[in-house]
């Protein structure tokens, strides 16, 4: 019998741009990315590929956003905890003397995906000040949507969160779901009294390594699921678009819809604290 060779199609970057043009992605958008190029499929020259065709899809005047986060530096993250979980206190040590500090211009973002990684060094790319989440882009937006990130607000109001708000920006889920849409935490802070906690990780402002400590609002993504099903039925017209892009269903939402759907529906669904 005849050997059979699997042959996977290769998604060229024309037709990938073309794919988001038709889920609603336009030029001059501010566009905030979550991207699985894994679900996507294969695409011709990768997350660079796919970054190309997004830029192509927003034109000139539009701007690419991903999340840069950097949980590896942190001893306060479930990165952190499930890095050392069952490792004796000689190795917990190690571990975290081998944590280096935050450098925006340098720190690798690898939990994040190739896409993110692609924009983080990319010629012409900024990225914000957070120590933990950080956001990279590419545009003439980038500057200024990323500027401010205050080191003691993760995604509030001092965050490019709050900013891609008062630009109207969309949010485009490139394969990946509800679970990962960062906006709904800019919904979190916009709660009444959201519940807050500590968070730690490495810095070195002037050049010297240390541990910095700090108190933000307790993010929790455990209901995101839930919270991305109740807006995409309650959401109004052209609030939610759906389409495929390469293998991948995909999601496009107005990140404004999003965040304001999500202050309610959490202060709904979520207790506060006790006492």
């Amino acid at each position: 019998m005849d050997d059979v060779t699997e042959v996977t199609e290769v998604t060229d970057g024309a037709r990938t741009t073309a794919a988001l043009a038709a889920l609603g992605v336009r030029p001059g958008d501010v566009l905030l990315v979550h991207a699985s190029l894994r679900s996507v499929g294969p695409v011709a020259d990768g997350a660079r590929g796919v970054l190309a065709a997004l830029r192509r899809a927003v034109g000139p005047e539009g701007t690419v956003v991903v999340p840069s986060f950097t949980p590896e530096n942190s001893d306060t993250s479930p990165h952190y905890r499930a890095r050392v979980r069952g490792l004796d206190a000689g190795a917990v040590e190690a571990v975290r003397a081998s944590m280096d500090p935050y450098d925006p211009s340098l720190t690798p973002a690898p939990s994040m995906g190739a896409l993110a990684e692609a924009v983080r060094t990319a010629a012409g790319a900024v990225r914000s000040a957070h120590p933990q989440t950080s956001f990279a882009a590419l545009g003439p937006g980038a500057g200024r949507l990323l500027a401010g990130h205050r080191p003691d607000c993760h995604l509030g109001e001092d965050s490019p969160l709050a900013r891609l708000y008062e630009a109207d920006a969309r949010v485009l889920l490139l394969g990946t779901g509800y679970a990962t849409c960062t906006a709904f935490h800019l919904g979190e802070y916009r709660t009444p009294g959201p519940p807050r906690r500590a968070y730690r990780c490495v810095v070195a402002p002037g050049g010297v390594r240390r541990w910095w400590e700090y108190e933000d609002v307790a993010l929790d993504d455990g209901d995101f699921p839930a919270l991305g099903a109740a807006f995409e039925e309650a959401a109004a017209e052209g609030d939610v678009r759906a389409g495929r892009v390469g293998a991948a269903e995909c999601r496009l939402l107005r990140l404004r819809a999003a965040v304001d759907f999500a202050a309610l529906w959490l202060t709904e669904h979520r207790r506060g604290p006790s006492g």
